[in-house]
């Protein structure tokens, strides 16, 4: 057996230590802030999932980190490497840029990977996609410049003969469907086709309902209730999450408002995006949502991913400090499922954990699922917050995770997300679970 084949030089030796999305942002926000002259390329390992899949997670890592190493190897260490998503990578190269000095550094990337990648006895060829973006000199708008680039990415990978797409900021590269969709995120925002529903966390000793998240949903004028996943992509992609996150932020405030007048007091959980968290705006937004509404900033949790929560990124924190100091509280949503440094999380002060539902879901089937909700309590205990699961659909999950001590959860066994009225409702009512006629209707 031999191990990945690698070239002379400085590498790293885990994928741990390549910037994650949020902090390679960070670091080009910093670059930007300093010199506009850089050119931002996204680059896409072609079906490097039929590698995850046909030799497993070990081996694909092991080659995803000879890619990164190859790529920071070509460019030099002036250039700024991060790992974007699993198999996408990004790189900031300092600089003026032309469109043919961008094909050159494509061309000059694909030729060096003709040299196969050899680990555990397989040979890979890698290919890419690349979207490339040359920044503007009026720019610093760091999330401006990597949606245009993600927009290039799709571009090349829509192409039928080019893997690469260059594009300018004011460039347009999205097709028909996306533009649709864009269309469709502003009718909707401008006809109030958008709506928040709710679903109950419950305390599992009694099933009192003591708090809701907020979840969006789209009353589409033609197909109906819809989840909104092809809308948010679409505000993704237009910078448009900004907009949509401050639209759900302003209705969770007049709910709670309308929930207090039928005597529910309950936080509001609300599931922030990652622009937000790099928006200068986002604190004093807070802030002036609290006083037009009267309502204390501690009446809501902000949910981040664990990815956004531990990206190790200076302004996250700062955003998240400021914003408890107004009194908001802070959870990390679907917790050990991502694969960041949890060495970060000891710099940041949370509320809640929540525990990812595909560790309870498998409770039944896999001892090592409980092994990792009991370290999650672990780690609650010694932050001194409170911790929720995700996912409860059986009364033996309920079981298990009650007896084990966890006090608060959420789920298909509770309720599914209900609109306001229903959810009042719910709140009233003393909720049932297992095979009655309350809880098969509640939930189907």
């Amino acid at each position: 057996m031999r191990s990945c084949i690698t070239v002379m030089g400085e590498s790293h030796r885990t994928l741990v230590t390549i910037p994650n999305r949020y902090a390679f942002v960070d670091r080009i926000d910093g670059y930007l802030q300093r010199n506009r002259r850089a050119s931002l390329l996204l680059i896409d390992v072609v079906r490097f999932s039929d590698v995850s899949t046909s030799f497993g997670h070990e081996v694909g890592d092991r080659i995803l980190l000879e890619i990164a190493n190859r790529i920071q190897r070509l460019f030099g260490h002036d250039a700024l490497l991060g790992r974007v998503s699993g198999d996408i990578f990004g790189l900031l190269i300092p600089g003026w840029h032309g469109e043919r000095q961008l094909r050159h550094h494509y061309n000059h990337l694909v030729e060096h990977f003709k040299a196969p990648i050899y680990c555990q006895d397989h040979a890979f060829l890698a290919d890419f996609n690349v979207g490339a973006v040359p920044n503007a000199p009026e720019n610093g708008d760091i999330i401006k410049l990597l949606s245009r680039a993600e927009g290039a990415l799709k571009q090349a990978k829509e192409n039928r003969y080019d893997n690469l797409c260059i594009a300018r900021l004011e460039d347009k590269v999205r097709g028909g469907r996306a533009l649709a969709l864009k269309a469709d995120l502003q009718r909707a925002m401008q006809r109030d086709e958008l709506e928040l529903y709710f679903q109950p966390k419950v305390r599992l000793r009694d099933l009192k309902i003591t708090g809701a998240e907020c979840l969006l949903r789209w009353n589409h004028p033609m197909d109906g209730v819809l989840f909104p996943g092809a809308l948010i992509e679409a505000a993704e992609s237009y910078n448009m999450m900004n907009e949509l996150g401050y639209w759900t932020m302003t209705q969770a405030f007049k709910h709670a408002l309308r929930f207090r007048a039928q005597g529910i007091d309950v936080p509001l959980s609300l599931n922030m995006s990652p622009t937000q968290l790099y928006d200068v705006n986002f604190i004093p937004t807070l802030r002036q949502l609290s006083e037009s509404y009267g309502i204390d900033l501690s009446s809501f949790e902000l949910e981040l991913t664990e990815d956004i929560a531990l990206s190790n990124s200076l302004m996250v924190k700062r955003q998240l400090s400021q914003a408890k100091a107004l009194g908001a509280r802070i959870a990390v949503d679907d917790f050990g499922k991502g694969y960041s440094n949890l060495a970060y999380i000891r710099d940041l002060s949370i509320d809640t954990l929540k525990i990812d539902k595909t560790f309870v879901m498998g409770l039944n089937e896999n001892p090592v699922n409980m092994a990792i909700v009991q370290a999650a309590q672990l780690i609650a205990a010694s932050m001194e917050c409170e911790i929720v699961a995700e996912g409860i659909e059986d009364l033996e999950q309920l079981h298990v995770l009650r007896d084990s001590g966890l006090r608060t959860g959420q789920g298909y066994l509770f309720s599914r997300a209900v609109p306001e009225a229903e959810f009042i409702e719910l709140y009233h009512q003393d909720l049932s679970v297992g095979s009655s006629l309350a809880h098969v209707h509640r939930t189907g």
